[in-house]
């Protein structure tokens, strides 16, 4: 049996040190990949490695997947919206979100077709008893593409098939604002078809997000409602910078500034904890974000290094990256 064509994101040439951890004086780890700032106009302002190689998008994606449905005609405010775009955390405040985007479109929960998963939210997963599918952090995507389904007569019990018409028209949306055609489908790990796109393309699309009347208004949304789009550490990067952030799987992290300009990058160990830093100091480096307040939110949302309970050094933004800010 012959093995599955596979290729790997981001040659050995094509990546650089885009953070490390230090611990006692010494460098313990490394995060290496590559990254890419674009002005609001699209054009290129740094690129750390080589933005051309494709990588899946995972979860940074989601603006694009609500993007469509508003397009589609689909009634999404508020809170709504932000969770038709969100890997939420599964707390209560969250799953009544979800529930109400079912109620309307007449479907219950069983109705889902994410996996069963525990609640990120660390205090409401202790509580869980059992992995179920409305606390797994895609079912306000997937509650949402249903109701774009009902809304649009297409049936509900494929919605993940790539050929349903639902994602046929989330592929286009991709490919119009990337810029790209999309090369490779995958799967997501909640199970919806994941596409493959550049980080240029991926970052040029967050930048086109502000001159759509739908994108411009999803922008708008999350930052009045970061609290239920992902991490606590995103809403704090939102709330304190006004950025439109996300994380996505295996290190893929998006950002859009208030002035338009974006960034898009990949760690390619798979790891999320240096995205945020690396994220918003390359931002701040082009001069988009301000550079003090950037630190202070990098300070605040960046894992701890602690030895004995005491902290005893820190991850950092490669050299590279804060020389330049």
């Amino acid at each position: 049996m012959t093995a599955p064509e596979s290729t790997s994101p981001l040659g050995t040439e094509g990546i650089v040190e885009l953070a490390v951890l230090e611990r006692s004086g010494m460098i313990e780890s490394r995060h290496l990949g590559a990254a890419i700032v674009v002005a609001a106009d699209g054009s290129v302002l740094r690129e750390l490695g080589d933005s051309s190689e494709l990588v899946f998008g995972r979860s940074t994606l989601k603006f694009l997947q609500a993007l469509t449905l508003l397009r589609l005609g689909v009634r999404l405010d508020g809170e709504q919206l932000v969770l038709a775009a969100a890997s939420h955390q599964g707390t209560d405040r969250h799953i009544a979100v979800v529930e109400l985007i079912l109620e309307r479109a007449g479907l219950g929960r069983e109705s889902l077709q994410c996996p069963p998963d525990f609640p990120l939210d660390a205090a409401t997963r202790h509580q869980a008893t059992t992995r179920r599918r409305i606390t797994m952090n895609c079912s306000g995507k997937h509650a949402a593409f249903l109701l774009a389904c009902v809304r649009n007569d297409w049936p509900t019990s494929s919605y993940l098939d790539p050929a349903h018409p639902l994602q046929l028209v989330i592929r286009a949306t991709v490919e119009e604002f990337t810029g790209e055609p999309v090369e490779r489908v995958g799967v997501d790990g909640c199970g919806a078809p994941v596409f493959t796109v550049t980080l240029l393309g991926l970052a040029r699309s967050m930048a086109r997000l502000l001159d759509d009347p739908d994108g411009a208004r999803l922008v708008a949304t999350v930052r009045a409602h970061a609290w239920a789009l992902d991490s606590p550490a995103i809403a704090t990067a939102i709330d304190e910078l006004g950025v439109v952030a996300k994380n996505g799987a295996e290190g893929v992290f998006v950002a859009l500034a208030p002035n338009g300009s974006a960034v898009a990058l990949k760690v390619i160990d798979g790891s999320t904890r240096a995205s945020i830093a690396v994220g918003l100091a390359l931002l701040a480096s082009t001069g988009a974000l301000d550079a003090e307040a950037t630190a202070s939110v990098i300070a605040a949302t960046t894992e701890q290094v602690l030895g004995g309970g005491a902290r005893v050094g820190a991850l950092r933004v490669a050299d590279a990256i804060a020389s330049s800010g």
